[in-house]
C-alpha cells in the first residue's frame, strides 16, 4: 500500500480545516471470495497506519463486504446509503453539509440525495461518465486540486 503523491498533503489540508475524513468502500472481492475480510482489514490497516504517520488519520473507514450476485441484498453496497448514515450518526455529521469525493460516479452521487457536493476525482475509473452527474459537480484531476477546490468554498 503506498499512497499517491498529494494524497498526505491534501487530507491534511482538509483535517486542518476542520473536515472529518471518512472513507466509504465497497468491498465485494470479499463476497466474491477473492480476498478475506481479515485479508481487507490488513491492507485497511496499513492505509489508516499511512495516513496517521502522514498527520492526516481518518475519523472513521465504513466497507460494504456484500455483492448482490453474490449473497443477500443490503442497504451498505454504494449507492445505498447504509454506510453514510452510519457515519453520519456515529460521527455527527450532517449528510447535507458533506462532500463526496471518489475516483468513481458511484462515489459521488449520494451528493444528489443529500444535497452535497460532489467531486469526481479522475485518477479512478468513471471520468468518462462525469456527463451524467448534475453541473455544479466538481471534476478535478487529483485529490490535492480536490481539496483546494473544498477549501475555496469554505
Amino acid at each position: 500500500v503506498v499512497l499517491l503523491p498529494g494524497v498526505a498533503t491534501a487530507l491534511t489540508d482538509l483535517r486542518e480545516a476542520g473536515f472529518a475524513l471518512v472513507v466509504v468502500t465497497n468491498q465485494s472481492g470479499i463476497a466474491r471470495g477473492l480476498y478475506s475480510e481479515d485479508e481487507y482489514r490488513t491492507v485497511a490497516k496499513r492505509l489508516d497506519d499511512l495516513l496517521a504517520e502522514s498527520g492526516s488519520p481518518v475519523d472513521a473507514t465504513m466497507y460494504c463486504p456484500h455483492h448482490p450476485d453474490f449473497g443477500p441484498a443490503c442497504e451498505c453496497r454504494k449507492p445505498g446509503t447504509g454506510m453514510y448514515q452510519r457515519a453520519a450518526s456515529e460521527l455527527g455529521l450532517d449528510l447535507a453539509d458533506s462532500y463526496y469525493v471518489g475516483d468513481k460516479v458511484l462515489d459521488v452521487t449520494p451528493s444528489l440525495e443529500w444535497g452535497g457536493v460532489g467531486v469526481l476525482v479522475r485518477t479512478g475509473y468513471d471520468v468518462d461518465e462525469s456527463a451524467q452527474l448534475p453541473a455544479d459537480t466538481a471534476v478535478v484531476d487529483d485529490l490535492m486540486e480536490a481539496a483546494r477546490f473544498i477549501l475555496s468554498r469554505d
